[in-house]
C-alpha cells in the first residue's frame, strides 16, 4: 500500500478546535505529514508531526511550511481576550489573511477556515463584521478549494475561561430541545465535532467556495 502523500499545515493547534483537528489529523492516514505553527510548542510527538515556533507578525520567516496540500486553519481569539478592537483584528482578520496569502503562493489546494455562526462583511456588530470580511479576502485567493465553517457557540475544555462558552455547556441540553427547525444552527457545537467535520470535508469537499453553517457541521463531525 502506498504511503499517504497528502500534507496538511495547521494554524492554531493551541485553541480549541485546532487542538481537536490536530488530533484527527495525526490520526488520519489519508496525511503523511502534518506541520503545526504556534506560539509555544505542544507537548504532542507524533512521527509525521513538525511543530515550529512562529511569530505571526512574520510568518514569511517560514514560508517553506505554507507549501502544504490542505491548510486548517483555526487562529482566533475574543475582544475580550485581545483588549481591544484593533488587536482582535490583527489575529482575526490580519494573521488569517496573511497566511491564506502566503498558501495561495506556495500552491496550497485548499483552505479551511474556522469562522463563525453569523460572519456578515456588511454587518454592523463588529465581530460578525471581521469575520465576514476575512471570510471574503479568503474566498478570492487562487485557491481549488476554499472550505468556511461557521459554528455555534463551541464546547468544550479550554485552558482560559470563556463565560458564553461556560454557559453554553451549561444550557446545552436545553438548548438542543428549544432551538430546532431553522434555529438548529444556533445550538452550541462541540469543538471536536467541528474538528472532525473539517477533517472530512478536505477530503471530500468539492472544488470552489464552501460555507457550512453550524447545523451542517454537527451532523458532518457526529
Amino acid at each position: 500500500m502506498p504511503a499517504p502523500s497528502r500534507s496538511a499545515l495547521l494554524l492554531g493547534a493551541t485553541g480549541l478546535v485546532g487542538g481537536h483537528c490536530l488530533q484527527a489529523l495525526l490520526a488520519d492516514p489519508a496525511w503523511g505529514r502534518v506541520t503545526v505553527l504556534g506560539r509555544r510548542r505542544l507537548p504532542v510527538q507524533h512521527a509525521k508531526l513538525e511543530q515550529r515556533v512562529v511569530d505571526f507578525e512574520q510568518p514569511g520567516d517560514h514560508a517553506d511550511a505554507f507549501a502544504a496540500d490542505d491548510v486548517f486553519c483555526c487562529l482566533g481569539t475574543t475582544l475580550r481576550a485581545a483588549g481591544s478592537r484593533e488587536a482582535f483584528r490583527r489575529v482575526d482578520h490580519d494573521y488569517v489573511l496573511a497566511a491564506a496569502r502566503l498558501a495561495a503562493e506556495r500552491g496550497a489546494r485548499r483552505f479551511l477556515l474556522v469562522s463563525a455562526l453569523g460572519a456578515d462583511a456588511g454587518s454592523r456588530v463588529f465581530y460578525s463584521r471581521v469575520k465576514g470580511e476575512v471570510e471574503r479576502a479568503v474566498a478570492a485567493l487562487p485557491f481549488a478549494a476554499v472550505v468556511v465553517a461557521r459554528p455555534s457557540l463551541l464546547t468544550g475544555e479550554r485552558a482560559e475561561s470563556r463565560p458564553l462558552e461556560t454557559l453554553g455547556r451549561r444550557l446545552a441540553p436545553v438548548l438542543r430541545l428549544l432551538l430546532v427547525g431553522p434555529l438548529r444552527s444556533y445550538r452550541p457545537i462541540a469543538a471536536a465535532a467541528v474538528a472532525r467535520a473539517l477533517v472530512r470535508l478536505a477530503q471530500e469537499a468539492p472544488d470552489g467556495l464552501r460555507v457550512v453553517e453550524s447545523a451542517e457541521l454537527a451532523a458532518l463531525g457526529a
